[in-house]
């Protein structure tokens, strides 16, 4: 019992040093969110920090409110593909772990 103990503790030290890393891997991921058939695009991290924002030239001087709009648009587009891509990397390491339904991945 004391050894399935030791060895299940060391299992678990290993996970979570696979998730910081893990963690530490997305943070220097980027993804690009595009609206407007790409006339907007955001370069976002992993972190969600919006890095740069692009807007096609035949757009400026138009609709003001429609520009706002596909800038919103672009980064809510960047913010979905990175909740995507940490799923993604996350169920590696959940795969092997019973985890309860809904469970969230403190990050």
């Amino acid at each position: 019992m004391k050894n399935a103990l030791g060895s299940l503790m060391q299992q678990a030290q290993k996970v979570q040093e696979e998730l910081k890393k893990a963690q530490e891997e997305l943070a220097l991921m980027q993804v690009q969110g595009e609206s407007g058939g790409g006339l907007v695009t955001v370069v976002m991290t992993g972190k969600r920090e919006v890095r740069k924002i692009s807007i096609d030239d035949s757009l400026v001087g138009d609709d003001k409110d429609m520009l706002e709009d596909l800038v919103a648009a672009a980064i809510n587009d960047a913010v979905h593909k990175v909740a995507k891509m940490k799923e993604e990397k996350m169920s590696a390491f959940t795969s092997g772990f019973p985890m309860p339904p809904g469970f969230q991945m403190p990050f």
